[in-house]
């Protein structure tokens, strides 16, 4: 997006004030709403965080340990409330350690507003202490970005960062502001932004696209629905529920689409993807007309794009123009906000049922539970599964909890067995596949939401690349429960070692500290189940706590995750073993 043209028309001005640019940015902050903010400070943004001293009581800063950390902590915050999370972080390495979090928010759709501090204006270019040009680095993985050198900039850009923030399709935006434009007065107001010339953030559904795409479903004998996040970034779960129940359609899911519709709706057929249930997978290249919902035909959903749905007639509801017709070529284009067009699309559908298509899911299921589910929910081997444990939490939080899964077997085995009852109850790192993010995006999501149960299930792998979070939680007396499923073990590149590698586990099997003495030494209480029997009332303990807890749970060293469609190939070639 090009600064140079863009204008902002914005709402009616408020009275000057002569103010420093560091105070001014608190006050935008305010101004926008920010209840919480994550970051860490270091030179070039201490003249913020001394004005921020100031505003205790009206912005609550969050330590992290890590400036990753406070990424994924503030995606976490904005995941569960549907707010913009906002992080900051100091020049140099403190604003490079912000980007795989900025990198996965923009490809999960984010609404994130980063702000480092930078090198006096004067300096630029001259490779001082900590200098990097973050706005150059940052420009591929964020939304917009803007570097400020003159104080008197800063509300309008922070306006315009919050508004494309989370605006149209969310995504992250960084703002990074020199040392002496924090330092410099100016006559301060601040107008929020609400729109941007040459931005059209939610383009206007054709009524037109609508019709076709509802006389294809209503004409159907095997229709099925993907659907995807942007049902839930659009706030249209009962617009779909409405779409589904009147059609009568059978509807999956894409792991970030999880908990829109609840798990126990007798239309959800599951989860696509390479290791989604089998028979979505098996009958996308059956159906004959394939609704995709806010969802972006991901090389993990699609496997074998050759192969993909070609029997199907396709119609596309996605508000970004560019994911159109990017993968999988589009029959009918439904563009615009999901609420506003699957409200259109409910006017123009058939009531209609379709018993003897969804009955081969069903068959299909029966098969996937006979070799697959039962062994993992209900296992006669010794050891424990990742499955019974997902299992016993949905017993105990009732299927009320928010889960906050790392990236792995672990993430697999939670989006495929938790129970959703509410929307925004899944929340894991998608595209980028980022470990590391469950511990800090949990953190994020529980201070966002402080009345829900939230818990955090984490492999040890993943779990040792942010465990300085644990830190934050103590500091800061977030009662987040922690999980982790220890296999001792990288599992999901073992798994694909075992499988494609002869078994050569090169660098994958590891040597783990004691995790429960861990926590105990940031004083969250812990505990250790080897045992199967022991296994019920530790989660009940862990759930029924008030403050923080850990539980390490010490599972199968060598189980694997079935169903699986192999990298490449075609989703009818999904694996049950």
């Amino acid at each position: 997006m090009n600064t140079e043209t863009m204008e902002t028309n914005k709402t009616a001005t408020t009275k000057t004030e002569r103010i420093s640019g560091c105070e001014a940015i608190i006050r935008c902050l305010i101004a926008e709403g920010v209840d919480i903010l994550y970051g860490y400070p270091g030179g070039a943004i201490m003249p913020v965080y001394d004005e921020l001293f100031k505003y205790q009581g009206k912005i609550h800063h969050v330590l992290t340990r890590h400036e990753q950390g406070a990424a994924h902590a503030a995606q976490g915050y904005a995941r569960i409330s549907g707010k913009v999370g906002v992080a900051m972080a100091t020049s140099g390495p403190g604003a490079t350690n912000l980007i795989t979090g900025i990198a996965d928010a923009q490809i999960d759709s984010t609404p994130l507003v980063c702000i480092t501090g930078q090198v006096p204006s004067h300096l630029l270019g001259s490779d001082a202490f900590q200098e990097t040009d973050i706005v150059g680095i940052s420009t591929p993985v964020t939304k917009w970005n803007h570097q400020i050198t003159n104080a008197e900039d800063i509300p309008e850009v922070i306006a315009k960062a919050f508004y494309i923030a989370k605006s149209g399709r969310p995504g992250p935006v960084l703002i990074d502001i020199t040392k002496d434009a924090q330092f410099q007065e100016f006559d301060f107001s601040y107008e929020k932004c609400e729109s941007v010339r040459s931005y059209n953030p939610a383009p206007k559904t054709n009524i037109e696209s609508v019709k076709a795409a509802a006389e294809l479903i209503n004409n159907a004998k095997k229709p099925m629905i993907v659907w995807g996040q942007g049902v839930i970034l659009g706030e249209a779960e009962e617009e779909l529920k409405a779409v589904i129940e009147k059609a009568g359609i059978p509807s999956a899911w894409t792991i970030l689409g999880a908990s829109a519709i609840p798990t126990s709706h007798p239309l959800n057929i599951g989860m696509v993807g390479m290791h989604g249930n089998y028979a979505p997978n098996k009958l996308t290249n059956e159906c004959d007309v394939l609704i995709a919902i806010g969802m972006r035909f991901d090389d993990r959903v699609t496997g074998d794009l050759n192969t993909y749905a070609k029997q199907a007639k396709v119609i596309h509801f996605d508000i970004d123009p560019a994911e159109i017709d990017k993968n999988v070529k589009t029959d009918v284009a439904v563009l615009g906000d999901s609420k506003e067009s699957l409200g259109l699309l409910l006017n123009e559908l058939n009531p209609n049922s379709h018993e003897a298509w969804l009955q081969e899911f069903k068959d299909l299921y029966a098969i996937e539970y006979e070799q697959v589910i039962k062994g993992d929910l209900l296992p006669e081997k010794e050891g424990l599964t990742m499955g019974e444990v997902l299992k016993e939490i949905n017993a105990q939080s009732k299927g009320d909890a928010a889960i906050v899964s790392d990236v792995g077997q672990h993430q697999m085995i939670a989006c495929r067995y938790a129970k959703f009852n509410k929307t925004k109850s899944n929340i894991t790192s998608g595209g980028l596949g980022t470990m590391g993010f469950a511990l800090p995006a949990a953190i994020g999501a529980k201070m966002a939401a402080p009345e829900r149960e939230v818990v955090a299930i984490i492999g040890d792998g993943g779990y040792q690349m942010n465990i300085q979070e644990l830190g934050t939680i103590f500091q800061q007396e977030v009662p987040v429960k922690i999980v982790v499923l220890n296999n001792e073990f990288l599992g999901m590149v073992r798994q694909w070692q075992q499988l494609f590698f002869d078994k050569r586990y090169a660098s994958t099997e590891m040597t783990n500290p004691d995790f429960v003495t861990i926590a105990k030494g940031y004083h969250i209480d812990a505990k250790r189940v080897t045992k199967r029997e022991e296994l019920a009332d530790a989660v009940k303990d862990m759930i029924t706590s008030k403050s923080s807890y850990f539980l390490e749970v010490c599972v199968e060293k060598e189980d694997n995750v079935f169903p699986m469609v192999p990298a490449g190939a075609s989703v009818s070639d999904v694996r049950l073993s």
